[in-house]
C-alpha cells in the first residue's frame, strides 16, 4: 500500500454535489492500512470501536476526535460508554465513503500510537 498517499499529510476537501463515492478495490485498500477498521456490507460507511480503561479515557478521546473533525470540517458518528468508543465515518452528501472519511480514519487511529 505504499503506493497509496499519506493519509495523515491530506485534508478533508468539500465535496462537490454528484461527486462518486470510493469504489470497492480502493476501500479495501484503504482498510489495509487502517487496522481495526471495518466496512459495513454495502460499502457506505466504516466503522472502529475503540477500548479504554475508565471514563475518563474514553472522554478525552472523543473530545480528541471532535477536535480533529472541526479542525478537518468532518464529523463522525461517535456512540460512547463508560470505558468505549463507537466511531463511524460516511460522507453524507455522497451516501457513501469518500477520501475524506479514510484522512479522518488514520487521524483517529494515529491519536492512539
Amino acid at each position: 500500500m505504499s503506493d497509496l498517499p499519506n493519509l495523515l499529510d491530506q485534508k478533508c476537501q468539500d465535496i462537490p454535489p454528484g461527486t462518486k463515492g470510493l469504489v470497492i478495490p480502493t476501500i479495501e485498500s484503504y482498510l489495509n492500512m487502517l487496522p481495526g477498521w471495518d466496512v459495513t456490507l454495502d460499502y457506505a460507511s466504516i466503522h472502529k470501536t475503540f477500548s479504554f480503561k475508565n471514563y475518563h479515557q474514553t472522554v478525552s478521546f472523543v473530545n480528541a476526535v471532535s477536535w480533529i473533525a472541526h479542525k478537518e470540517d468532518h464529523h463522525p458518528e461517535i456512540c460512547f460508554g463508560y470505558n468505549q468508543c463507537k466511531i463511524t465515518l460516511k460522507t453524507h452528501s455522497i451516501k457513501g465513503l469518500s477520501q475524506n472519511d479514510v484522512i479522518m480514519a488514520a487521524k483517529i487511529n494515529a491519536l492512539l500510537d
